[in-house]
């Protein structure tokens, strides 16, 4: 198996705005980036804690862990042959390769590899 790392933890919000300011100002998490008013990134140090909306939330409603991998598509098989279940992948967006995927008790997990610029 290829290297795994859990690098993303994404939480649903209905409020962007209002849950950046709850992260940033209740709790000190530093805001890293935004992407309008659906999707922001915070700095939780070695893990980053996602902010995302309906709109860009893989399994929205659910806490969704991120994992980094080299092998989105050999990650996603196992998965599947060992009692998990595919949303949506393997598939190739913007910035990263990534398969959307539940574990073998309905836990959220997306694996993703970043595509060369």
């Amino acid at each position: 198996m290829s290297d795994r790392q859990v690098r993303m933890i994404v939480l649903s919000t209905d409020d962007l705005e209002e849950s950046i300011k709850f992260y940033t100002e209740t709790l000190g998490f530093p805001l890293k980036f935004r992407d309008g008013a659906h999707f922001a990134a915070l700095d939780g140090g070695s893990v980053t804690l996602a902010l995302a909306t309906a709109i860009d939330h893989p399994i929205h409603g659910q806490v969704v862990v991120g994992i980094k991998t080299d092998d989105v598509d050999g990650a996603a098989r196992a998965i599947e042959e060992n009692g998990g279940g595919i949303v949506k992948g393997p598939y190739d967006d913007a910035h990263e390769r990534r398969a959307v995927v539940y574990d073998n008790k309905g836990n959220g997990l997306v694996f993703y590899k970043p595509l060369p610029r």
